[in-house]
């Protein structure tokens, strides 16, 4: 099997978001997997869902996490997040890497959703890459309001190297 790196900008986030081992979290658009191999990696009786709306982020995740998948930790499906339905109350954290949803348009629907799943005191930890530096600020801007509208409180975490920011709404 080939080994697959983990790029520094996913490190960076998950180290962020200081995964326990018992957390239960949602990633928003798994992509090709890196971020749920790197949490799973840091759950013990924890579980990560992750979706993908695309059928091909949901299958490189399945093969990249295999083992995960086989152990129970993790499940994989491809859903829209507006269409996703999850237990209630039962989310410690939502992870999202350049999920362009949460500032390109309306995601009240897709927030309210995650504000009912998210427990108290939990956190959605939406990750930007910022290579592009002038783009940051309306990222921030935007992804800051949607997350408070929704009833989260906000904070912002930058980093230079590697090159991202964080918007964080905890509930």
């Amino acid at each position: 099997m080939v080994v697959q790196t983990i790029p520094a900008r996913i490190r960076w986030a998950v180290d962020f978001m200081d995964v326990q081992p018992n957390d239960h979290i949602l990633e928003v658009g798994c992509g090709p997997g890196a971020g749920a191999e790197l949490i799973c990696s840091r759950l013990q009786t924890g579980k990560l869902f992750a979706i993908d709306r695309s059928e091909s982020g949901v299958d490189r995740t399945k093969r990249r996490c295999v083992k995960y998948l086989e152990a129970g930790r993790l499940t994989v499906r491809q859903i829209d997040l507006a269409t996703l339905r999850v237990p209630v109350k039962r989310l410690t954290k939502v992870f999202a890497f350049n999920v362009n949803l949460f500032w390109v348009r309306d995601a009240s629907a897709e927030l309210a959703l995650l504000h009912e799943r998210v427990l108290p005191g939990g956190t959605v930890n939406l990750f930007y890459e910022a290579t592009q530096r002038e783009q940051v600020p309306e990222i921030i801007e935007k992804a800051s309001k949607a997350l408070t509208e929704a009833g989260f409180r906000v904070s912002i975490v930058d980093s230079k190297v590697p090159a991202a920011v964080g918007i964080i709404g905890k509930r």
